[in-house]
């Protein structure tokens, strides 16, 4: 006799115990959204309504694309990957309510798929040569995250791609009260990233640190008209967020399914204003 066993994996979220009394009392409705491809789309809520998402699950873009790498005596792990390899390692999702905006920046693993021999014998003359190449791949496996994010307007939703995320200064933190010597880098002789760009290489979104009002405060110099106390980019096809769809197209002629992002948010509608605060 064959015996069935069942693996019962826990989910990454779950519904709020007190969302989860409100739908079963009548008071809300459980939602989804499903969204993707294009870097740009709106959740509507309806008037006199509102919703709380409570998680989503993100299918990160680049399924399917592969890269080959040769692999030398002295290969590195360090390595760089294609820049196009690159964009789909890092991928933000926002969420902008109209009052308030929440960032997440998600690495994406780039696997080993397989490794082949290729011999090359095209020249007579030349001795016959071998070389491996490492076939590597973007692990579009579904992401899930929990959130808590109340909207009673339309909620705004912003996918894109990172390339890259400049050093603008660099400063070595002095001995305060909240960067004590040794526990922290306070003290230390190395010289470290105070201020990152994101974004458009004019006007960039500039990330300070340790904060905004600490740049000023440990005499750093002046603060930038775009600073900010979040990492996060804005839309710029070098520095920023890139569409990847747009990306897809100019570098392959299409864009298939396989190869986008997809994004499902999880929510409750709430079918009247919201009666108090709920962050």
């Amino acid at each position: 006799m064959v015996g069935l066993f069942y693996i019962y994996l826990p989910m990454s979220w779950s519904i709020p115990t007190q969302i989860e009394l409100d739908i079963i009392a009548g008071k809300a409705v459980y939602q989804t959204f499903q969204t993707g491809n294009g870097g740009q789309s709106i959740l509507p809520v309806p008037p006199n309504r509102y919703a709380v998402i409570f998680g989503y699950d993100f299918s990160p873009a680049g399924g399917g694309f592969t890269e080959q790498n040769i692999i030398n005596a002295d290969a590195s792990l360090g390595q760089l990957h294609s820049s196009v390899m690159r964009y789909l390692e890092t991928q933000q999702i926002s969420f902008y309510t109209g009052t308030d905006f929440y960032p997440f920046i998600h690495h994406v693993n780039v696997e080993v798929a397989s490794i082949v021999k290729e011999t090359d014998s095209s020249n007579p003359v030349l001795p016959v040569t071998t070389r491996q190449l490492q076939i590597l791949s973007i692990d579009n496996t579904p992401l899930s995250r929990q959130v808590y994010i109340t909207a009673n307007n339309d909620v705004t939703i912003t996918h894109g791609m990172i390339l890259n995320s400049p050093r603008a200064t660099a400063n070595a933190i002095p001995v305060t009260n909240r960067t004590p010597n040794a526990l922290t880098y306070g003290g230390s002789p190395q010289v470290i990233n105070t201020q990152t760009n994101y974004g458009p290489g004019a006007t960039p979104l500039q990330f300070m640190q340790p904060s905004p009002k600490d740049f000023q405060d440990f005499a750093f110099g002046l603060l930038p008209g775009n600073a900010d106390n979040q990492a996060f980019a804005t839309p710029d096809i070098t520095n920023g967020l890139r569409d990847v769809t747009q990306l897809l197209v100019g570098l392959l002629g299409g864009d298939p399914a396989s190869y986008n992002y997809y994004l499902c948010l999880h929510y409750a509608l709430y079918s009247k204003t919201i009666p108090e605060q709920r962050g």
